[in-house]
């Protein structure tokens, strides 16, 4: 582990130890999943499954241009902290988060202020973008922003405000953000705007947003709203609009998922019709209620993300990782076996042929012991060139087939990006035998181990349960009848006097 992992990890124990000492019981956890990764070569030592999450609750915001992100975003903190209007008034991500400053102005910081703090969840987020997108990475500054604010709504919170996707569609950068910041968020709020519910003014967000994410494990963690229903109010069927929606969201693979319809009353268009007005905002307050009751459950369900994420990554490896991994391995073995037959067959016939010319290959009649005595040196020499031979090809064989097979196979795979090139490479190193089957770092012992991590994480959930349900349902304790012995007066003073102390 290098030392800037080791500072980063040691200020991100300080964090929980004062934030969340629950969470803090699950770092150990963490750290003894490194070790298998490290072995399997799927991370490099210069990371860590911890530092690849956030430990954060973080709400993502996002959908279309002019769907009332921002108006949301201002209503739910209770200050105007994002602009707004009709038009695109901010092509960056922003991160919202509350100040710890006594000032009274708000502040908004330059994306270097996220991609150099690794308390953040785009700590060198500029060397993801540069993968995707060469050069871009030094343009931090062009996607992302940091917004504070004192009010307490946010307490405790990140909410990231992105920019709408119709006009990003074409930058890899912005989508890699947007892919980062999904896997990370607690929660993610996807907006449409009512005004244009046709699929042709959502087709990016689908494509972005709702077609990627249909069939994630995660995918409770999404609410749909259709924003702005108050703009429906003046049709002769308003339930039309939000059918049209959601048939667009049924034909970009999303069949199920909770959807929402609101609409902010300062903004709103005024509904003359006393009764369709009153229906309009009981539906509004209805499910503006549901969604803030799942930004309030965000910290908890934070919790059990991080806790299960480990349970997540290990059924990741087993069931889709190492099967990649073994059938990448065993196209590499056929490989390099069927170059390796060929060449020693070639090198058969060469030998024979060069020991013909030189008449040193005897006859049925000759051959024998002491033929092989009275040319041990012509024999020795073929061996070893024999030998040689199939020695360099076979390596060059194993460095061929590899970086062949290794070219199909992705970098930053799953949801933390764990690296299946360097893993498959690691297995085919000069000393790993070609007749091993298993990838490197996976053994019975590593299964092993596995299991007691999964173990372990289970442990976690129950301790989890016990602090917000309790299960077996066990009868509160009977209060006990003996009285508590008076107070000792002469010890009181000192009593004090040590509690003060500590």
């Amino acid at each position: 582990m290098n030392q800037s992992l080791a500072n980063r990890l040691t200020r991100l124990e300080r964090h929980l130890q004062a934030e969340n000492p629950v969470l803090l019981e699950v770092l150990p956890t963490y750290y003894k999943f490194d070790k298998i990764l490290y072995r399997m070569g799927l991370i490099g030592r210069e990371t860590s499954l911890a530092s690849r999450i956030s430990w954060w609750p973080l709400i993502a915001v996002m959908g279309t241009f002019s769907s009332g992100k921002s108006t949301f975003i201002n209503s739910f903190i209770g200050e105007k902290i994002q602009d707004t209007g009709n038009q695109a008034v901010d092509d960056k991500f922003t991160v919202i988060c509350q100040r710890t400053s006594d000032t009274t102005a708000n502040r908004t910081l330059p994306g270097t202020a996220l991609d150099a703090d690794p308390r953040f969840p785009f700590y060198r987020i500029s060397s993801e973008i540069e993968k995707v997108a060469k050069g871009e990475g030094k343009h931090i500054e062009s996607y992302l922003q940091l917004r504070t604010t004192q009010q307490p709504t946010i307490a405790n919170k990140i909410i990231i405000d992105s920019p709408g996707f119709d006009a990003d569609d074409q930058r890899r950068s912005t989508l890699r953000i947007t892919d980062h910041i999904i896997d990370l968020s607690d929660l993610v709020l996807v907006f449409f705007d009512a005004r244009h519910p046709e699929p042709g003014a959502m087709q990016d967000t689908l494509e972005h947003l709702v077609a990627r994410t249909a069939k994630r494990t995660d995918a409770s963690k999404f609410l749909y709203i259709l924003n702005q229903i108050d703009t429906a109010a003046m049709e002769d069927n308003p339930e039309d609009i939000t059918g049209a929606w959601q048939r667009a969201l049924a034909h970009a693979g999303l069949s199920s998922g909770q959807f929402f319809t609101i609409y902010n009353e300062d903004a709103a268009v005024p509904i003359a019709d006393h009764t369709r007005r009153a229906r309009f905002q009981a539906k509004r307050d209805a499910d503006l209620a549901r969604i803030h009751a799942r930004i309030d459950e965000v910290e908890l369900h934070r919790n059990y993300r991080i806790v299960s994420f480990i349970e997540t990554v290990a059924k990741e490896i087993e069931h889709d990782l190492l099967p990649q991994l073994q059938a990448a391995r065993q196209r590499w073995r056929r490989g390099v076996a069927m170059i390796d037959a060929g060449a020693l067959v070639l090198g058969l016939a060469a030998t024979g042929g060069l020991l013909s010319l030189f008449g040193w290959w005897p006859s049925a009649a000759v051959f024998s012991v002491d033929w092989l005595a009275a040319h041990r040196i012509e024999a020795l020499a073929v061996v070893l060139a024999i030998g040689v031979m199939f020695a360099a090809v076979h390596f060059w064989a194993r460095g061929m087939m590899a970086k062949r097979i290794a070219k199909k196979l992705p970098e930053d795979y799953g949801e933390v990006d764990l690296d299946l090139k360097s893993a498959f490479l690691k297995g085919t190193r000069w000393f790993r035998s070609i007749f091993l089957r298993a990838p490197a770092g996976w053994t019975r012992r590593t299964e092993a181990r596995l299991r007691t991590l999964r173990d372990t994480v289970a442990g976690h959930i129950q301790n989890l349960n016990d602090r917000y349900a309790d299960p077996s349902a066990k009868p509160a304790p009977e209060p006990d009848p003996t009285p508590l012995p008076e107070p000792d007066p002469v010890r009181e003073p000192a009593d004090d006097k040590s509690a003060t102390d500590t």
